[in-house]
């Protein structure tokens, strides 16, 4: 289900993932919309602004925060016009499962766009790359992320836009190997416990999330 107020952006959106076999079974324009709409249709995933009326606050990341509370299967992927860490940080902040985070001007990008839905419907992580780099902007600290070397960070930055091995290794021009060397020292760095790869990799990302909220 999409919650976008903007009718042109909307009926785009949906038109997009229609073409795509990809099925819109409710479109909406406000939060309490919103809400009504997933308690109706309990839908796999919801695509919301963070902006809606009456307001144009953030009545949309309100409302994809409390229906996750009630539906804790959601996936949501929050649209912005901006770059707000801030919004980022709150939404993930609890469980970062089935989460995405997406400027606006991505969908132009229809492959991308259509990658992050797939992702995010799949229980994944996708947080827009402008977003990341603000939230990696290096500090002068002793703690584990301060040790990252500058490629480390790199990685980091694509595994919180969700790639894999295989497209960090693509994006980075080095082999698969050589990721998972770098992927073993951000764990080993940022002191992660040993477990699934897949959460260790959330919480990669998450560390830096808590050491500056």
């Amino acid at each position: 289900m999409i919650a976008e107020d903007l009718a042109l952006l909307r009926e785009g959106i949906v038109a997009l993932l229609r073409e795509s076999d990809i099925e819109v079974v409710a479109q909406v324009q406000d939060g309490p919309s919103l809400l009504r709409a997933i308690a109706g249709h309990s839908p796999d995933l919801a695509i919301v602004d963070v902006r809606l009326p009456p307001t144009f606050s953030d009545e949309g990341l309100r409302a994809a925060i409390e229906a996750r509370r009630r539906q804790p299967s959601l996936s949501v992927l929050v649209l912005s016009q901006y770059v707000e860490t801030a919004y980022a940080r709150e939404l993930i902040a609890d469980n970062s499962a089935g989460i995405g985070y997406l400027l606006k001007e991505r969908i132009g990008d229809v492959r991308a766009f259509l990658d992050a839905v797939h992702r995010v419907a799949d229980g994944g992580t996708v947080l827009d790359r402008q977003v990341v780099t603000q939230m990696l902007v290096p500090h002068d600290r002793s703690d584990g992320l301060g040790n990252l070397t500058s490629r480390e960070h790199e990685v980091l930055q694509l595994i919180a836009e969700g790639r894999s091995n295989a497209a960090i290794a693509e994006a980075l021009v080095v082999t698969p190997g050589a990721v998972e060397k770098h992927i073993t020292s951000i764990f080993s760095k940022l002191d992660l416990p040993a477990q699934q790869d897949d959460h260790r990799r959330v919480l990669a990302v998450l560390a830096y999330l808590r050491i500056t909220t």
